[in-house]
C-alpha cells in the first residue's frame, strides 16, 4: 500500500467557470489557473503521483505547455491514473476536502464524488468529498480563491 498527500489552491478570476469535481458550479466566478483549474481534482492527482512515487502535477503537466491550456482536470486525472497504473498500483479510496467560503457546495458534492469515481474506475464510495470554511480567516474566507487537500491510498493492481 502507498498512501499520497495532495494540495492545490488557485485565486477566483472573472469571466472563467467554477469547476470542481468536474462539475460546473453556479457563481459569479471561476478560479485562474492553465487548465479549467480544478482544485480539488488538482489535489487528487498530486494525491496519487506522490503516492506512486511520481512527482507533482506540474513535472508532469506544466503550466508552459500549450497542450494543456483549458484542458479538463478529470482527463489529467485519468493519465494521472493511467501512470500509476503502470507503476502496478491503483486507486482504493480517496479522501478530499475543499475549502471555500463561498461558494455553498453541499449540493455539488455527489455529483463531483460520482464524476471522480468515474473517472478512477472507483465506486462512489471509495471517493469522500467534504466541503469547509474558514469562518472568514485566511485567503479563502476572504473570498479571494479556493483551496482542497487530499489523502489516497494506492493499493498493489
Amino acid at each position: 500500500m502507498r498512501v499520497g498527500l495532495g494540495y492545490d489552491a488557485h485565486r477566483f478570476a472573472a469571466d472563467r467557470p467554477l469547476v470542481l469535481g468536474g462539475v460546473t458550479i453556479a457563481f459569479h466566478m471561476g478560479l485562474l489557473g492553465h487548465s479549467d483549474a480544478d482544485v480539488l481534482v488538482h489535489a487528487m492527482g498530486d494525491a496519487m503521483l506522490g503516492a506512486a512515487g511520481l512527482g507533482d502535477l506540474g513535472k508532469h503537466f506544466p503550466d508552459t505547455d500549450t497542450t494543456f491550456k483549458g484542458i479538463s482536470s478529470l482527463t489529467i486525472l485519468k493519465r494521472i491514473q493511467e501512470m500509476v497504473s503502470g507503476q502496478g498500483y491503483r486507486c482504493s479510496n480517496i479522501d478530499a476536502v475543499i475549502v471555500a467560503q463561498k461558494p455553498k457546495l453541499a449540493g455539488y458534492i455527489d455529483e463531483m464524488k460520482k464524476n471522480i469515481a468515474a473517472c478512477l474506475d472507483l465506486t462512489p464510495g471509495a471517493v469522500n468529498i467534504k466541503a469547509t470554511t474558514t469562518e472568514g480567516m485566511g485567503f479563502e474566507g476572504r473570498q479571494e480563491g479556493i483551496s482542497a487537500q487530499a489523502v489516497v491510498l494506492l493499493v498493489e493492481a
